[in-house]
């Protein structure tokens, strides 16, 4: 005769493991809060180290956006909005004087989505191209998307709740477009050189952050090409400079084209010129190196 094994079903059992999953559910949302509080601070702390700041609102930093996008990255889209939300509410609170220029509530309100959420939420799109299988790849694209959203809605902010305020009220797009790129541009060269390089370093997609795999590439034509995107940065920071000014009429505030004759164009042509010869010299001996390891590699 077969026996019949009998199980006796308690439910203390199912408690232990209804608690273990609770607690592991716990402990995943805890290190999201913790990590992305870190993020926040340190992003803060990045936002006050300005390399540039501008006259009329925006900074170039050391990529202060990046933690955000790291956390996107780890965690998704939802996740890094949350996130992204948060900090801009901290920047809002740095920047609450900017709310006492606004001409109107719907104004203020304006400002506060459009300068400081909206913006800062956009880091969130650092989390598209997270499926990626190469990291480097998928960060840089990620952080350049981010920027250029942020810049977006930048300008968007520039040329309607501005206009009339710090920004001409004719050709206000043409401004704004001008003018937050000035800032933009080199904060978003500088970010995805950054998450290019720190996903070199530093593999964020795993639940424990650990050390990248090496690449292929020898680590030398990355510097090389760090220092080239330095070049290119330091060349747009320098023409903007130059040229930016002179946009501007002195007296009234107003947008004026025509300024742009009093550009000094020898300095102008001479930083182009320069800046132009480095890089491309940094990028052939990028070109260079990875050729002999490929040849070195196939030997």
């Amino acid at each position: 005769m077969c026996e019949t094994v009998q199980y006796d079903f308690h439910y203390s059992d199912l408690s232990g493991v209804l608690e273990r999953g609770f607690f592991m559910k716990n402990v995943k949302l805890l290190q999201k809060m913790t990590e992305s509080a870190v993020m926040i601070a340190l992003a803060t702390i990045l936002s006050l180290i300005k390399v540039i700041d501008m006259p009329y609102g925006g900074s170039v930093t050391f990529a202060s956006m990046l933690p955000l996008i790291i956390i996107a990255y780890r965690y998704g889209f939802p996740w890094g909005a949350l996130t992204g939300f948060v900090y801009g509410l901290v920047q809002m609170l740095f920047g609450l004087n900017n709310l006492s220029y606004a001409t109107s509530f719907g104004a203020a309100i304006a400002i506060i989505l459009l300068d400081y959420l909206f913006a800062f939420a956009a880091t969130s799109l650092g989390a598209v191209f997270r499926k990626m299988e190469n990291a480097p790849t998928a960060m840089g694209c990620g952080a350049l998307f981010a920027c250029v959203v942020g810049y977006i809605f930048h300008v968007i902010s520039g040329c309607t709740v501005w206009a009339g305020v710090s920004i001409p009220s004719s050709d206000g797009l043409v401004y704004s477009l001008a003018y937050n790129a000035t800032y933009m541009l080199p904060e978003t060269i500088i970010t995805v050189i950054a998450a290019v390089y720190i996903a070199l370093v530093i593999d964020f997609s795993k639940p424990k952050i650990a050390a990248a795999k090496k690449s292929d590439i020898p680590t030398a034509s990355y510097i090389l090409s760090g220092i080239a995107g330095l070049v290119l940065l330091a060349a747009i920071t320098a023409v903007s400079i130059l040229v930016f000014p002179n946009l501007q009429d002195a007296e009234t505030g107003d947008f004026a084209i025509t300024g742009i004759a009093n550009t000094n164009f020898t300095t102008l042509l001479i930083v182009a010129i320069v800046a132009i010869v480095i890089i491309a010299a940094l990028l052939i001996a990028k070109k260079v190196l990875t050729s002999n390891s490929n040849k070195s590699k196939n030997a």
